[in-house]
């Protein structure tokens, strides 16, 4: 089924003709559960993995051999789905789930044994309007990530993994690649979902545009908010405000490729290439969800309202911080240049 956003709720740009010299294009992935083959684009899929070719492993010395088991994970999801899209769970199941919930311990393990890193997502050009060419021509990105959060200085970070490569080339597919045992945070380990790919209208995050445009964003908004404040339905129940630039207007929730990054949580940053310097442009956002209570505009047409809001709009499973957003960039002179990623 296709997935497509409504439209927004006003005309930005008639409101800032300014904001139409820095228009982009975005391209929402929708995400919903499936089961996608290793020539789709996906998340939590199979890959187009050679028969032939290593797979990718964290080698990074770091504890590794306690945590949740990943088919536990996936068993604990869909226990869940099912009881709370009937009632909620019975107290048999809640007991299920405490044990699915349970830490393991892998035995013969060290904090150096080569730890197979877990497949995020794959995803074609043909698929995406928004995914740039890779390097040498290269048609197809592959996104790993290892399922502990202990890497860099701090010994708290993440570490990605990013492949491309010509799918053509692939002649032999690799129908078991290699699992961790266990894994360090649920959030880390995506159901199998297909992808609705949908090409969107975006704007830069406010605080990256000219001073004055964003100043005047800014002023417009409080002063909708002073007179929308305190207003009431018949009900007596509090209305929804007016639509805001950053949560209706310009940088769509959930997963997608190219656009602007949101920089809800920190100051903009430049990101510049390690390499070259570069300015770097947004290849890939993971989102922890399709939406939230602050972006229920984004809601495509097609979504079931019946289903209870936390579970469709969590179709991955995948949580990134405190159930933020993951930004990646690439370098645009060069894709072979090393990435760069920020957490929102």
């Amino acid at each position: 089924m296709t997935r497509t956003t409504p439209p927004r709720p006003l005309d930005v740009e008639a409101l800032f003709p300014e904001l139409a010299a820095h228009r982009g294009t975005t391209t929402r992935l929708h995400p919903r559960p499936g089961s996608p083959g290793v020539q789709d684009s996906s998340v939590g899929g199979p890959l187009l993995w050679p028969a032939d070719e290593p797979w990718p492993v964290c080698t990074e010395a770091h504890k590794r051999g306690r945590g949740r088991r990943p088919a536990d994970i996936h068993q604990e999801r869909a226990l869940l789905a099912a009881a709370w899209a009937r009632d909620r769970p019975s107290p048999e199941e809640g007991d299920f789930v405490d044990r699915l919930c349970r830490e393991h311990k892998v035995a013969d393990i060290t904090e150096s044994t080569p730890l197979p890193l877990v497949a995020v997502a794959q995803l074609f050009r043909r698929d995406v309007p928004d995914l740039p060419e890779g390097p040498d021509g290269c048609d197809l990105l592959q996104v790993f990530w290892c399922p502990f959060d202990r890497h860099g200085p701090t010994g708290y970070g993440m570490s990605l993994d990013l492949r491309w490569r010509r799918s053509w080339e692939v002649k032999q597919v690799r129908t078991n690649p290699p699992q961790p045992e266990v894994v360090g945070f649920a959030g880390y380990v995506p159901e199998p979902c297909t992808l609705h790919p949908e090409q969107v209208t975006t704007y830069p995050f406010a605080g990256v545009l000219p001073e004055e445009l964003c100043a005047r964003i800014y002023a417009r908004e409080e002063a909708l908010e002073e007179d929308d404040l305190g207003e009431e339905d018949d009900l007596g129940e509090e209305e929804p405000g007016p639509p805001a630039y950053q949560y209706d207007l310009s940088i769509p929730p959930g997963w997608r490729v190219g656009g602007f990054a949101s920089w809800h949580l920190t100051d903009p940053s430049p990101m510049n290439c390690s390499t070259c310097t570069t300015p770097m442009a947004l290849l890939l956002t993971i989102d922890s969800s399709e939406w939230d209570g602050g972006s229920g505009s984004w809601i495509p047409q097609e979504e079931d309202r019946a289903i209870p809001t936390f579970l469709s709009a969590t179709p991955t499973g995948v949580i990134v911080g405190r159930a933020g957003e993951l930004n990646i960039f690439a370098c645009p002179s060069d894709p072979a240049h090393p990435h760069r990623w920020s957490i929102q």
